[in-house]
């Protein structure tokens, strides 16, 4: 049974940091493309960043240069780490779950392209 847990979320000034973490169980993680997802009140849920075991690394374009998304396979986890946070970044974040080969480089960023998903972890960023 895949399954998929994201955590690390809280509340923070902005400016501030906070890293996620997505930890797999069910499936050989290495094997996967994982994706973090992160959706606000009232908007769609927008592609933040993206990893894959063939060595694809993409961010959207809001939080290049802020975020780091890595992994531990040994651990089975991935992490998005958060630096210069601001309101903008409020959001529940999910962390999503493909076979790489099922993900093309143009729909990383598609939330229907995933078919596991983690159950989300809430982000506040205070002014």
């Amino acid at each position: 049974d895949v399954q998929l847990q994201a955590s690390g979320g809280g509340l923070v000034q902005t400016g501030g940091s906070l890293r996620l973490s997505c930890t797999a169980s069910g499936f050989t993680f290495d094997d996967y493309a994982i994706t973090w997802f992160r959706q606000a009140p009232g908007k769609e849920r927008e592609g933040v960043s993206f990893s894959s075991s063939d060595g694809r690394t993409f961010y959207g374009d809001s939080v290049k240069g802020r975020f780091t998304i890595s992994s531990d396979n040994a651990k089975n986890t991935v992490y998005l780490q958060m630096n210069s946070l601001n309101p903008e970044d409020t959001a529940v974040y999910y962390c999503a779950a493909e076979v790489p080969l099922r993900v093309a480089s143009k729909m990383w960023d598609t939330p229907l392209a995933y078919d596991y998903w983690g159950q989300g972890t809430q982000v506040t960023v205070s002014s």
